[in-house]
């Protein structure tokens, strides 16, 4: 039997804050100290390949909804919750050097897999490998739940952005914060096919290679080839090593992994169904809704994806504080590419400071 997909309930306060622990008020002290100021962080210089090439370990795993979820965890346990989202085609490493600076300062990190991605698996075989908007956001709630988490901050990129974006507006009562790379991402299905600018679209490309059976095909052979060329045309910057690139290839060996990608973009494009287990998360998410929770949208200056913004162009869309940052020198990968403005800005979120 599948497990139940929570639905959305409304929340009295969605920009209510988390309670702090002691130990996060203690944290709080020494990020006084650590971070010498939100303008040094935002302002940093990329770092070009991770500071440090060693995995993330160890690797937990837990079952969460119709997934055993690979997962790294850092942190105090009863410091105030953060979950770290990525995109595709990269993996949990992009936040090798975020998840430390804030564990440093008091918080729990917890940085998943996504379906299809490293050491995560379908518990049954007969599962629908599915991957449509919804689907992934359920999985987060699902991991909060298994984890026996109430609430967090959502951080993200890219997957990542779009599924934090959805929990904040879907799951108010579970999102104390959001921070969101490229804004607003919840993807509006209904206009799929309605052509955008042609500087946007062409950075694109991969998602209509996919709708193709020869784009299967072509990422079913050639997935490290497939995302060394994406890493280097969405972040020009960026340039990372061959030690950091193998490090998140692994993750691509999943064998959910070419399903998944390719049931993703060709959802998004409406060129394949969805599953009914997630309809009415989808009916909800067509009428793109708004998100209340406190949040920071960032944008790279050199995103080889999406171009960086002012961040107006969106501002209806969210109804609580926001702010919105520009990062010099960075591409779509942000929080690998520029890990200390990424971490100020978790921190910010955490510490009510939108």
């Amino acid at each position: 039997m599948s497990e139940p997909i929570h639905q959305p309930v409304a929340s009295p306060n969605p920009a209510a804050p988390l309670r702090p622990t002691r130990r996060f008020f203690l944290g709080s002290a020494v990020a006084g100290l650590a971070f010498t100021g939100l303008a040094q962080a935002q302002n940093a210089v990329p770092s070009g390949a991770s500071a440090s090439a060693a995995p993330l370990s160890p690797i937990r795993q837990i079952r969460a909804g119709e997934l055993d979820i690979g997962y790294y965890e850092t942190g105090p346990v009863d410091g105030l919750p953060v979950l770290l989202l990525h995109g595709f085609p990269y993996d949990m490493h992009s936040y090798a050097d975020v998840a430390p600076l804030l564990a440093a300062r008091g918080c729990r990190v917890i940085v998943p897999h996504l379906r299809g991605y490293g050491t995560t698996r379908f518990i049954d075989a007969a599962t629908p490998r599915t991957a449509q908007q919804s689907a992934v956001a359920a999985d987060a709630v699902a991991l909060m739940d298994a984890l026996k988490i109430d609430r967090a901050v959502f951080a993200g990129y890219d997957w990542g952005a779009r599924t934090a974006c959805i929990v904040a507006a879907l799951w108010p009562e579970r999102c104390a914060g959001l921070v969101s790379v490229n804004g607003y991402l919840i993807q509006d299905i209904a206009r799929a096919r309605q052509p955008i600018p042609p500087q946007i679209e062409s950075g694109l490309w991969y998602q209509y290679y996919f709708a193709t059976e020869r784009g299967e095909a072509g990422l079913t052979a050639n997935r490290r080839e497939f995302a060394r060329v994406t890493w280097v045309r969405n972040s020009p910057k960026w340039k990372f090593d061959d030690t950091t690139f193998a490090r998140s290839a692994v993750a691509f060996d999943n064998p959910d992994y070419v399903a998944i990608v390719v049931h993703n973009y060709r959802f998004r494009l409406g060129l394949a169904p969805g599953i009914a287990k997630y309809e009415a998360l989808e009916r909800r998410l067509a009428v793109l809704p708004t998100i209340g929770v406190p949040t920071i949208t960032l944008d790279g200056d050199s995103d080889g994806v999406a171009p960086a913004t002012d961040g107006k162009a969106q501002a209806g869309k969210f109804t609580g504080p926001r702010a919105h940052r520009v990062i010099p020198g960075v591409g779509h990968n942000l929080p690998q590419e520029a890990p200390e403005a990424f971490a100020a800005a978790v921190w910010d979120v955490v510490g009510g400071r939108v």
